[in-house]
């Protein structure tokens, strides 16, 4: 079987939740799609297909006969090094190959290339390095790398407003007229002409067939898809006021003309559209953050120059220079100097991070203090920027197990309300009695108003953005925050966990061990920095992990140490070295108690040492023993506050680790955990997950994302916390970039509130339709409140969904 292939599309032209299930289904129908999603909020298609039996062009142009649009970006390079015209011919074959160009054109003559490209699909930068590695330069580049999709959906919104704006000119007045003529406050010369209807023709000519045309295309496309969407229900409502009022002003039927109802139904519709489109603008406006730190250009050197190109064009293995107060433009390797970096804009921490020789720097991050060279070592796609930046987009874009409801209700929602608008329709003119001869406004007149407010009240917009707002929000936020979300059914779950079970190693403690007491005998004749110091000296050559931590504590404080001579590692037991002529020996009890020395009346503080989680050794000089040196796995800074956290928000809070039940139970005391889990192998800690699952409860895994893969695998939440910014390498549903365990009752809390306001959008679009169709249908509603209302309903939704950019987590 071939390998499948990932597309992210952005579609123009939806504006309810049937749209999004009309491009579904259309996408689906393609022979070869495995999956199409659809997302009306990011309005963005992620399709999954067979690329043996499909291409791009095929996928864009069954979303255009669906009857919407795909944007698209255009770039225009200038090229340089073109020696005749069959370069150009080879330049547009090696330019048409990439994925996401659909058009190239290179014009040897001019020297120049224009490319036609899909955003999402492949970036400027991309078709740049393209060009080069035909051989070729390209010199100039038509607007910056993320414009395209950004300036299609700003033309959309410049479309709205045009189109807003001359509804209203034409509108305000043809309703004013109608108003005071209604209401008798015009002179009878000018309210009962002949001519008034004819002025109110002219005005509603306009809104309904220039104004109102998108909803005529966007109807009549889909009922040639077999569904019907919110254009139908706004081009039926509109055009029954229209075409009655035409017929009465020709005098064909008696009445009253109802020209300002059609006319007001699309501008207040419209006023809604555009309305709704900027404050959906807004929800991406995280993901707008998140590009904005890229650093613009970069210093490198290359055949000894020091040289600015634009940080595209940086490739692996350049060196690059950062100056104080300058942002690293991509990931790399410190190699020269030392500072202090601010990454809280990737991690949510506040604290600059130190950085020398060895140390990993990430693109987008700011230099504060010293000057840095590195070696970059991503770049383009690759960079952590990059990584975050797609995993936010992926999480937008999918949808969220509560959004099946809507979506069901929405797939018979269009067709049901036809069927009630005729329904009513028939019960006024029918069964309830007509008014009596010579009233303002006859049965039929009655009916049809009643069945126009019906069909302009429906409002499956609400319904469609409900959910998608306020995942968009929720997912930017929590990346601002330092939170990753791989995608919507992660954020909707994390929300309903009841147990939270933390690895120790490296999630509660640092997972390197400290020394953490310097302990001496009565009758030691060395003080605490001189013991270390010796003991130091001894383990300088030493491999072992807590031979490692006492040479590290000794470095930090500065002690010079001395060459072990005769040194001498005893399996189990521990070292013998001679330091500055005296003999050391550092270990455990049974290697002091077989060589018959003085125990210096330490076994207590031994004993107490162990008690509290540590592993003591003890230090020999001269054959006797003078102090015991305490090493532990340290707890981080905030782990206590954070399981604090956790307790307040309700949940139970469990520590897993391989560690004896001692140390264990030592540690959990010291963080406040409820239970622990200790001496569990690697292997069985998705056992202990399952068997916590069995009994019923939601429960999340929080672990490193490598070790703890299969753990946070079974868990219902995998929380991989701590990956640093390799976010990629952590297939967790929940990411957290930082190692601060006060991230993880972040991420449930903000699951918790985009929940509640997925509940309040959902509870709110439905309560609309449930009362207000039927108040319609009732005879309650006069056409023009209607479309007011239902303008107002899908605004409520996305700007509560917004709410959330301002909570506190």
């Amino acid at each position: 079987m071939s390998e499948t292939k990932q597309l992210t599309l952005p579609v123009t032209g939806m504006t309810c939740a049937n749209c999004v299930a009309t491009v579904e289904r259309n996408l689906n129908k393609l022979d070869g799609v495995d999956a199409a999603v659809v997302n009306l909020s990011s309005e963005r298609a992620t399709v999954t297909f067979d690329p043996s039996l499909l291409g791009l062009d095929d996928v864009i142009a069954r979303v255009e006969r669906a009857g919407y649009g795909v944007a698209t970006g255009e770039a225009n390079l200038v090229i340089k090094r073109l020696s005749d015209d069959n370069d150009a011919r080879r330049l547009e074959k090696a330019l048409a190959q990439l994925d996401g160009v659909l058009e190239v054109q290179v014009t040897f003559t001019t020297e120049k290339a224009r490319v036609k490209y899909v955003p999402t699909v492949v970036t400027q930068a991309e078709i740049r390095r393209a060009v080069t590695a035909a051989g070729f330069e390209a010199l100039e580049l038509g607007g910056d790398v993320e414009d395209a999709e950004a300036k299609a959906r700003q033309d959309e919104i410049d479309r709205q407003w045009h189109l807003l704006v001359t509804g209203l000119i034409f509108t305000v007045p043809l309703f004013l007229f109608s108003m005071l003529s209604s209401f008798g406050l015009l002179p009878p010369a000018i309210g009962e002409a002949w001519w008034a209807n004819w002025l109110m023709f002219a005005l509603a000519t306009p809104v309904q067939f220039y104004v109102g045309w998108q909803y005529y295309v966007g109807g009549y496309k889909a009922l040639r898809n077999g569904s019907a969407n919110m254009d139908v229900l706004i081009a039926m409502g509109s055009s029954v006021a229209y075409v009655y009022s035409i017929v009465v002003m020709l005098g064909i039927v008696p009445g009253h003309v109802y020209f300002e109802t059609a006319a007001v139904i699309i501008t207040l519709i419209r006023v809604g559209k555009f309305l709704e489109a900027r404050a959906k603008g807004r929800t991406s406006e995280a993901i707008k953050k998140l590009m904005g730190l890229r650093a613009k250009t970069a210093r490198v050197v290359r055949d000894g120059q020091e040289m600015e190109v634009p940080a595209d064009e940086v490739m692996v293995g350049d060196v690059v220079i950062v100056r104080p107060g300058e942002k690293i433009p991509v990931d790399g390797v410190v190699v020269e100097g030392r500072s202090a970096v601010d990454e809280s804009m990737l991690t949510g921490e506040s604290l600059p991070v130190e950085k020398g020789p060895g140390d990993p720097v990430v693109g987008a991050t700011l230099n504060k203090l010293g000057m840095l060279k590195f070696e970059a070592t991503k770049v383009g796609k690759e960079t952590a920027l990059a990584q975050i930046i797609k995993l936010v987009e992926e999480a937008q874009g999918s949808k969220a197990p509560i959004q099946k409801l809507a979506d069901q209700v929405s797939a018979v929602f269009v067709p049901a309300v036809i069927v009630l608008a005729a329904l009513t329709f028939l019960v006024w003119y029918f069964v309830i009695p007509a008014p009596p001869a010579g009233a303002e406004i006859s049965g039929f007149t009655r009916a049809l108003i009643n069945m126009v407010a019906v069909l302009v009240i429906a409002c499956p917009c609400a319904m469609g953005l409900a959910t998608p707002t306020a995942v968009m929000v929720g997912t930017g936020k929590g990346a601002e925050s330092g939170i990753l979300f791989r995608n919507s059914e992660a954020l909707e779950r994390a929300g309903k966990v009841a147990v939270v079970i933390l690895d120790k190693t490296g999630t509660i403690t640092k997972g390197q061990p400290a020394v953490t007491d310097v302990v001496l005998s009565r009758q030691a004749s060395v003080d605490s920095d001189e013991l270390l110091r010796l003991a130091a000296s001894v383990e300088k050559g030493s491999e072992h992990p807590l031979g490692e931590a006492i040479w590290a504590e000794a470095t930090t404080r500065g002690l010079s140490l001395g060459e072990p001579e005769a040194f001498q590692a005893e399996a189990g037991l521990g070292v013998v070295a001679v330091v500055d002529g005296r003999r050391i020996a550092v270990g455990n009890l049974r290697m002091m108690q077989a060589r018959g020395y003085d125990m210096g009346g330490l076994l207590p503080e031994m004993e107490r040492l162990q008690a509290e989680a540590k592993t003591a050794m003890l230090v020999a000089v001269d054959d006797a023993v003078r102090g015991v040196v305490a090493v532990a796995d340290t707890v981080k800074d905030g782990s206590r506050e954070a399981i604090d956290e956790l307790h307040g928000l309700g949940l139970e809070v469990a520590m897993i680790t391989g560690d004896n039940q001692k140390t264990a139970e030592a540690i959990g005391k010291q963080v406040g955990v409820d239970t622990v889990l200790a001496e569990v192998l690697p292997a069985g800690k998705s056992a202990e997950v399952k068997k916590l699952q069995a009994s019923g409860v939601i429960v999340a895994m929080v672990g490193d994302g490598v070790n703890d893969a299969p753990a946070l695998a079974q868990a219902d939440v995998g929380i991989a916390i701590g990956t640093g910014t390799d976010v990629a390498m952590a297939a967790a549903p929940v990411t957290l970039i930082s190692g601060d365990l006060r991230g993880v009752a972040r991420s449930i809390r903000l699951s918790r509130v985009t929940l509640a306001t997925i509940k309040q959008n959902l509870f709110w679009a439905f309560f609309y339709n449930v009362v207000l169709i039927p108040a319609a249908a009732a005879g309650f509603l006069n056409p023009m409140l209607a479309a007011g209302a239902m303008a107002f309903s899908s605004i409520f939704v996305v700007t509560n969904s917004l709410r959330l950019r301002k909570v506190e987590i």
